[in-house]
């Protein structure tokens, strides 16, 4: 059985100050702010027809309120909820605009408790594209992954895959006989991924992957972070993948919610293509030219919020080592 699920569509980030937020988002990365609530702020990027792809929700913490991926047939949704509730999964019904500008939705948690919103109508708008007088900061495209960390890489890969249809673009294993899957990166549009599991203390997410232009969209963030003062936002890179081959950089908001800026990794059009494997220990996985991640981008990721509770959900240790043998 498939499901239409065509992409990673939407994150909701759990923010302390709207207005410090938006500085971050809109003045200095050049997101587009689409629509402003009293506790709710809603941003699109220069490619999207989707009116929005992030929001920003006041909050005690950082963190995730939910993450959302999108379905181009609306009768998924029952038998998407069906499937989980058959498999002993929690889920919840959200009715038309309680997401604003958003069809009904259901929101779902997988054998990690990772949790998802699917959803099939969302309000559409301009094409900013060929707006080239409206671009700024770094001229971010689209939303394009969603990296996650679960305890046990196996059992959500299985549920992705096996039960709703995804494939793997290129996965990470351990060097210990027998070799067990550390890293997955999984997609349903046609480039590296929609989302990926890592091992970790989880379910947490670890970052949210925006498409830039160009390499020089990349630059230019830390350029102008750096000029505002904010060079301590830049955490990780800029560098190139080896998995991936993706030019990069990673930056925390003020909150330290992670947020990765990506560009020029490759399209999979065929239903033959053969996942890339990484061993966990190959230094060139993580960075290209062989620079090691600082600690703080192992140990630190954010919180994800209950589809059921709207509280805080419990995180466990990784059943595998959570980290290469060169950075312990």
């Amino acid at each position: 059985m498939s499901y239409s699920i065509t992409r990673s569509a939407h994150v909701e980030l759990r923010v302390t100050d709207l207005d410090r937020s938006r500085e971050f988002y809109v003045q200095h990365l050049g997101l587009i702010e689409m629509h402003r609530e009293r506790d709710r702020l809603y941003l699109g990027a220069l490619q999207e027809r989707d009116l929005y792809s992030l929001v920003l929700r006041k909050a005690e913490s950082g963190g995730v309120g939910h993450m959302a991926m999108r379905l181009s047939n609306p009768d998924d949704l029952p038998r998407l909820a069906d499937l989980y509730e058959a498999n002993g999964l929690p889920i919840r019904w959200l009715e038309p605009d309680e997401d604003y500008a958003q069809g009904r939705a259901v929101r779902a948690q997988d054998p990690n408790g990772l949790p998802v919103e699917f959803f099939h109508r969302i309000e559409q708008r301009e094409w900013k594209l060929q707006k080239f007088d409206e671009y700024r900061g770094a001229h971010i495209m689209n939303l394009d992954h969603l990296n996650s960390q679960v305890p046990e890489v196996q059992a959500s890969y299985d549920w992705w895959m096996g039960k709703l249809g995804f494939s793997c673009s290129e996965f990470t294993v351990t060097d210990d006989p027998p070799d067990r899957l550390w890293a997955a990166w999984l997609h349903r549009k046609q480039n590296i991924h929609d989302l990926s599991l890592m091992t970790g203390i989880g379910p947490r997410l670890h970052h949210v992957g925006y498409w830039v232009a160009d390499t020089s969209s990349v630059l230019r963030a830390c350029d102008i972070l750096a000029a505002v003062g904010l060079r301590d936002s830049i955490e990780r890179g800029p560098g190139r993948h080896g998995l991936s081959n993706a030019f990069f950089v990673y930056l925390r908001d003020p909150d330290g919610n992670r947020v990765e800026l990506y560009t020029g990794d490759y399209m999979i059009p065929d239903p033959d293509f053969k996942p890339i494997r990484w061993s966990i220990n190959d230094p060139r996985r993580q960075t290209f030219w062989g620079h090691i991640a600082p600690r703080s981008w192992f140990d630190e990721a954010m919180r994800l919020e209950s589809p059921l509770t709207g509280e805080l959900i419990e995180t466990r240790q990784p059943v595998l080592q959570d980290r290469p043998e060169f950075v312990i």
